[in-house]
């Protein structure tokens, strides 16, 4: 006991959108990647969702920064330093010594050497003494229940903000895998150039997101009819503020081409994935996890295309970093890494 109270153990999810952090079996942090920097010192003057409402409202001394890019850091001083305010904010116990932290980090199935080093200093700058890794599609899979020990194939596919995450799982490891830089920032970048090509509406990286969330679909034809999203901005042209009435369907359009991608990279892995195996996952279904699992009509889409089931799993979006936090009590699993 006195060695726990001298430690505390970190799950943490950190992703290009959001990252979540567990403390034992409490989310003490669920917070947008995002950073804002005052340019002439340096300093954090915010972090999480108070720096996302200053995106896009920045003045001249101050910077707004996603440290996460494609699944990966891309800004490792930004990170660094959003990972410390984080952990900042989590009331630890207070001792008359600092705890020493324990880690685990999920990361993509595709990070190279370089980028799992980057992670692994970012970690230990920010104070971690004892740091883990997991590929983000084990611990989606084992976030929503799947049995990775088993003798049997599950499929994850994982779509985050930076990538997208396909992966086969039997005893303990991954049998195939494949990692596209193709999942919501790319959804938001096509929003954006649909809304100044059909509209002549130049709207920011929020907008699009709001148009994502509203009325993101990935059928032109759903169940359910969503109602037109009224969308106001600047005319690119004459710079008067207009507004657009934009229609599901036409969201549906402007995401087919990222969505075909998605499709490629699941069936080049089940093309690598042995018969038996597959056999599991056309009994079981394919689990969508990530934020990218919520477009609407997107299981019904790969189940068109592949003729298997596909199904969208409980609260994709928190899969990742629940599997994290599992991972943390297991420190033997045979898949963690260092």
């Amino acid at each position: 006991m006195a060695f726990s109270f001298f430690q505390q153990e970190l799950a943490i999810d950190l992703g290009t959108a959001n990252t979540v952090i567990f403390v034992g079996d409490k989310k003490v942090i669920d917070e947008p990647s995002i950073v804002a920097i005052d340019k002439q010192s340096g300093k954090v003057v915010a972090v999480g969702s108070k720096a996302k409402e200053m995106q896009g409202k920045e003045n001249l001394h101050i910077r707004t920064i996603r440290p996460m890019k494609d699944g990966v850091i891309a800004d490792f001083d930004a990170c660094e330093q959003m990972i410390v305010q984080f952990i900042k904010m989590i009331n630890f116990k207070r001792t008359i010594f600092s705890p020493s932290l324990r880690m685990v980090i999920g990361i993509p199935s595709g990070s190279t050497e370089v980028e799992k080093r980057a992670v692994r200093d970012a970690a230990e700058h920010s104070g971690g003494r004892d740091m883990q890794m997991i590929y983000e599609p084990m611990a989606a899979a084992i976030g929503i229940g799947l049995d990775v020990m088993a003798a049997s194939g599950n499929m994850v596919v994982d779509i985050g903000g930076g990538t997208t995450e396909v992966a086969v799982i039997s005893l303990g490891g991954i049998v195939a895998s494949n990692s596209i830089k193709t999942a919501g920032d790319v959804f938001t970048d096509e929003i954006q150039q649909y809304m100044r090509q059909q509209y002549n509406i130049r709207i920011g990286e929020p907008t699009a997101e709001q148009i994502k969330i509203n009325i993101g679909a990935a059928l032109s034809e759903l169940e359910e009819p969503l109602d037109p999203y009224v969308v106001k901005g600047p005319n690119l042209v004459t710079v008067h503020p207009v507004e657009a009435h934009v229609t599901y369907q036409e969201i549906a359009h402007c995401l087919d081409k990222p969505l075909a991608k998605i499709e490629s990279s699941i069936l080049s892995v089940l093309e690598e994935t042995p018969p038996e195996l597959y056999s599991d996952i056309v009994q079981k279904g394919i689990f969508l996890t990530g934020g990218g699992a919520l477009l609407r009509g997107l299981d019904q889409r790969l189940a068109n295309k592949m003729n298997i089931p596909f199904h969208v799993s409980e609260d994709p979006l928190r899969a990742v970093a629940r599997g994290t936090r599992i991972a943390l009590k297991n420190p033997s699993y045979p898949f963690l890494m260092r």
